[in-house]
């Protein structure tokens, strides 16, 4: 009987069951490669840990031609002797128990990204086998393992005169679904990204799929060689990096040490990538906090003892930032993060570490570089004006809505409800096919607004951000959702209020936003060009989980009367195969969909609106910056950085509208 909840409905995971149970818990999402790549990233990150204790110098990374990859150091090796609680050997331990290493004490190690035990324990539980070989006091020990459980005791198998481990693993791809094959241009992009991190450190990369020649990756200028490739597609207002490095302690008297590289260049974003103990946190974190917070107080202060404000009185942290390119990187004894993933740092005594080394060290540029410093701040007031202006005509168009009439365009057939948590706009492309949506719709909770043509490309008028708000369709937009319009600044404190007319999506009219355009070329661009004004002026809405794309059919196929709706080539030849199953030389009536308005009302409300039947994907960002880069190269104004996007992938193009 259900409810009958005893002592032996308990479940214990032993080992490492619990990983394998559930691995996105330890690994990350096991569905987008994430998880996948993750488990090269724990064995790396292990290896780096051997290069900051000062034992190694060489990683070797092989993508093998089955599947496997391996991964090798020339450090310490791991501890083979016999574990004096476990009663076997230390390195069974580190890979058959989670929370298991030599990095919680800080004795073997100062500083480490492998705080937690988890990460190579979880890798040996999602691997069909691996193979571990340790290169110690001059014996090589090996070690196999399948799914996690050791095949046998560890032994000696030779002897060696070198030292290090080499860890090989072969993912069981049954814990991993859509993503199954490692990427070559993100295993690269990692390692290469590792080796900036660790000036000195040599980094090779071999893939035995293809024969390419090894790469190696190996930058002696660290950080500020770094920061020059990351922000290489703008022009650089100072030629040199501003390097700011510095250490203090912390209040139990470990030293925190952090490592800035700054550049500003000519651009309209700001790219700024964060580390501790050479993990990268995407999502920044207290390091990240005390640089925004200390770069506005720092370039402020100067500015205000220069006289070099007295027009705009003090710059916002977004003014300053405008254009800057930045990384910073800090070594930390014990580091606290958000998960096991490490995508951001909470321990709260690195925003104020962070923002005394800051200080001290950027004053000290600015006082012996006054030139540099001028640019700058002259870069910074030029970001003032025009975001001033963008305010401006801002909120004129908040009022010119609330003269016309409420605030709500005319075009909008909006829904009977005013509970936002149970109603949805969609963003329709064209005339014909908003009015198809607006008969079929449910009209108690679905609003529709038409779109004529295409929205302007807000990202090639980031010099002119005020043209954003002349356009009409976005005027639509920004008076049909009610939530204002304009990004808050990150540096802005909990609690603190917020500008008037910048975006809140708590005041949203409609839960999810859905986009609707035609299933070719021209819908997609349209899409494209939505998604850009929504990240640049609406970010949260996307980050809040308020957008989605609405999914219309591909294909119709119809035998008699019977009729099958197809949305993608694969379904349309399996419904082709169940039609005519009884009888193969059936004739079936394909039509290709490449306009919703070919539709009728009754086909989109049954394919594309009903919540019962529709399909929506729903968008999200695992990486601002990455999402910040992307939408630079495709949709701005750096023609050849496109152009070699589009031959780097255009291998991987599955669909053409030819």
């Amino acid at each position: 009987m259900s409810g009958d909840y005893q002592g032996d409905a308990i479940q214990v995971l032993e080992g490492l069951e619990a990983v394998r149970q559930v691995p996105g818990m330890y690994l990350g999402e096991t569905d987008n490669g994430e998880a996948l790549h993750r488990c090269i990233w724990e064995v790396v990150d292990n290896a780096v840990d051997e290069h900051l204790a000062g034992y190694n110098d060489i990683i070797e990374v092989t993508i093998h031609k089955d599947g496997a990859v391996s991964v090798r150091d020339y450090g310490r090796g791991i501890p083979v002797d016999t574990h004096p609680d476990k009663g076997i050997s230390a390195a069974t331990v580190v890979m058959t128990h989670l929370h298991a290493g030599g990095k919680f004490d800080n004795e073997a190690y100062k500083v480490s990204g492998g705080l937690h035990g988890v990460g190579v324990s979880a890798v040996n539980a999602v691997s069909e086998e691996l193979v571990m070989t340790i290169h110690r006091e001059g014996r090589i020990w090996e070690q196999t393992f399948h799914a996690g459980i050791p095949a046998a005791d560890i032994k000696p198998t030779g002897d060696s005169d070198s030292t290090g481990t080499i860890i090989r693993f072969k993912p069981d791809l049954s814990f991993f679904s859509n993503i199954q094959e490692f990427d070559y241009e993100d295993i690269n992009e990692r390692l290469k990204e590792t080796a900036f991190l660790n000036g000195g450190l040599e980094i090779i990369l071999i893939d035995e799929r293809d024969g390419s020649e090894p790469v190696i990756h190996k930058y002696d200028g660290g950080i500020a060689e770094f920061v020059q490739v990351l922000g290489e597609r703008a022009v650089s207002l100072h030629r040199e990096v501003i390097r700011l490095v510095g250490e203090r302690e912390d209040s139990d008297g470990k030293i925190v040490e952090v490592d800035a590289a700054l550049l500003w260049g000519d651009a309209y974003s700001e790219k700024i990538q964060c580390y501790t103990n050479i993990i990268r946190n995407r999502d920044g974190g207290t390091h990240l906090s005390g640089l925004r917070g200390s770069l506005t107080r720092t370039l402020n202060s100067y500015g205000q003892s220069r006289d070099l404000l007295k027009k705009v009185g003090n710059l916002s942290g977004d003014d300053i930032r405008e254009g800057l390119t930045a990384v910073i990187s800090i070594k930390h004894p014990d580091p606290s993060f958000s998960s096991q993933a490490k995508d951001k740092l909470v321990t709260s005594e690195v925003q104020g570490i962070v923002e005394t080394v800051v200080n001290d060290k950027l004053g000290e540029f600015l006082e012996e570089n006054p030139q540099i410093a001028k640019t700058i701040i002259e870069k910074a007031i030029l970001s003032n004006t025009a975001r001033e202006a963008a305010r401006k005509a801002r909120d004129l168009t908040r009022r010119k809505g609330v003269l016309e009439g409420g605030g709500l365009p005319g075009k909008l057939a909006d829904c009977q409800s005013r509970d936002p948590a149970e109603c949805e706009i969609y963003l329709v492309e064209g005339d014909s096919a908003g009015g198809s949506a607006k008969t079929g719709r449910d009209r108690r909770t679905q609003a529709i607004l038409p779109l004529r043509g295409k929205i302007l490309n807000v990202e090639r008028q980031q010099k002119n951000p005020a043209k954003v708000f002349q356009n009409n369709e976005i005027q639509t937009m920004i008076r049909a959702f009610g939530a204002g319009i304009g990004n808050r600044d990150p540096d802005a404190e909990e609690g603190e209020e917020m500008e008037e007319g910048l975006f809140d999506p708590t005041k949203l009219r409609y839960s999810r936003i859905i986009i609707m355009c035609d299933a070719d070329v021209d819908g997609a661009h349209i899409r494209t060009l939505i998604l850009t004004f929504l990240w640049r002026f609406m970010k949260e809405a996307i980050t809040c989980g308020h957008v989605y794309i609405a999914q219309p059919p591909l294909y119709q196929l119809t035998r008699g009367r019977e009729s099958r709706y197809a949305y993608s080539d694969g379904e349309r030849d399996a419904y082709m195969k169940e039609l005519t199953a009884d009888k193969p030389n059936a004739k079936v009536s394909v039509q290709r969909y490449k306009g919703l308005g070919e539709m009728n009302p009754d086909q989109l409300w049954t394919t594309t609106m009903d919540p019962e039947e529709r399909t929506l994907l729903k968008v999200t960002v695992d990486d601002a910056l990455a999402a910040d880069e992307l939408f630079e190269i495709l949709m701005g104004e750096d023609v050849p950085s496109r152009r070699a996007f589009i031959e780097r992938h255009a291998k991987g193009v599955t669909y053409l509208d030819v």
